[in-house]
């Protein structure tokens, strides 16, 4: 019997033990999160980090947020805190446009000759190329004048004609020749808008995305100040470059930058949004029907980031394209994917769209850090892998 015992006893003691259970997406989702403020939270001055991830237009999202909604702070962070989205607002006007063009009020090829004809010295530069970033006219925020005017008094309100009239009318190449990014660019956009719809910029945004069109939630523009009511909704944001080419903005450094103007930015980078009502304006951008099939083409058609030459998809080679205020990358661990990282002065907005499954991920950082300190590209394939590792991509 002792010996019976002890070979039954062996044998338990051999056999696998029942794996684990895994903890739910959102656990999972929110160690990413939470591995990512540990790792990075000093280096990037960052306390506050929020997911959200659309698996179809019918099922609900996966909603995750971790740290605080201030740096050093005690509220935690929810997932309807907001974020500035940044340059994710060049989407909203490219989408006008292209709108504008269906109503047939105007052409993407159509030059700035005929369109604001006050620009006289970039009049052979059509719409596509502002908003592919092909036109060769310089970015205003490169502009030291202009940035140190506006760190002086970041609550001041700077108009999209003073921005634009910054760098007019230099040109860095001949029209089409390269890619070189550039928020003038879209200031020209927003000003068309305006000129052909006779509305402001901000009505455009919510007749078109608000209140019609894909009625978006949690999504919101101003050209200026942002009320209380949202800014107190917004975690903070902090500016925290020491990069050389930022010293005039040495006075924003680690302030929060919730309750200062995004004049600086308005049609190239004003909005502000929840992740989660980013994935919804993705998909309407990619598969929805506020563009028709042309027009969506037309917002796909991409150029070499290398080159500013159209190329049919980016590759292994050349792993980097634009699109209409839409970028398309080519990454070992994410495929290939549509996607945009909107900057501001204190908060990074970052969406990617993948092609083959459908997935949208869009993540949400509290700062702007040196260059070479943005990780949040590691920060997505982590939570890439996270999906793959569900069976969800």
């Amino acid at each position: 019997m002792k010996r019976l015992a002890l070979a039954v006893l062996a044998l338990l003691s051999a056999a696998p033990l029942a794996a684990a259970p895994r903890p739910p997406l959102q656990n999972a989702l929110r160690t990413d999160l939470t591995t990512y403020l540990a790792a990075r939270g000093s280096i990037e001055h960052i306390s506050a980090a929020s997911v959200s991830v659309s698996f179809t237009a019918n099922a609900p999202n996966v909603d995750v947020a971790a740290g605080t909604t201030t740096y050093k702070g005690r509220v935690p962070v929810t997932p309807q805190n907001l974020f500035q989205i940044g340059s994710n607002t060049k989407a909203f006007t490219s989408v006008m446009l292209l709108q504008l063009e269906a109503q047939r009020k105007l052409t993407i090829e159509q030059k700035l000759g005929t369109l604001l004809p006050q620009y006289s010295a970039w009049k052979n530069i059509n719409i596509r190329q502002l908003l592919n970033m092909t036109s060769g006219i310089p970015t205003y925020d490169d502009v030291d004048a202009v940035m140190a005017r506006y760190a002086k008094n970041p609550t001041t309100s700077l108009s999209a004609k003073s921005l634009i009239g910054s760098v007019y009318p230099k040109t860095s190449f001949t029209p089409g020749a390269k890619w070189m990014y550039s928020n003038t660019d879209y200031l020209l956009g927003q000003t068309i808008v305006e000129k052909m719809t006779g509305n402001t910029y901000a009505q455009e945004f919510s007749s078109r995305f608000i209140n019609g069109g894909p009625k978006l939630t949690d999504t919101y523009y101003q050209a200026n100040l942002y009320p209380p009511s949202l800014t107190q909704r917004m975690v903070a944001g902090y500016f925290y470059s020491h990069d050389p080419g930022n010293k005039v903005l040495a006075p924003l450094l680690g302030r929060d930058q919730r309750n200062l103007s995004m004049s600086w930015a308005q049609g190239a980078g004003g909005a502000v949004a929840t992740p989660h009502a980013l994935t919804q304006w993705v998909r309407a951008l990619y598969s929805g029907p506020m563009l028709g099939d042309h027009q969506r083409r037309e917002l796909m058609t991409i150029v070499s980031n290398k080159t500013g030459q159209p190329i049919v998809s980016t590759s292994a080679k050349d792993p980097m394209g634009f699109g209409l205020g839409v970028g398309q990358l080519m990454k070992p661990g994410l495929g290939k994917i549509w996607y945009y990282e909107g900057e501001t002065l204190g908060y990074r907005m970052l969406y990617a769209y993948f092609v083959n499954n459908g997935v949208i991920v869009a993540l949400g950082l509290n700062s702007q850090p040196d260059g070479k300190q943005d990780h949040i590209g590691q920060l997505l394939t982590s939570i890439a892998a996270t999906l793959r590792a569900y069976g969800k991509m």
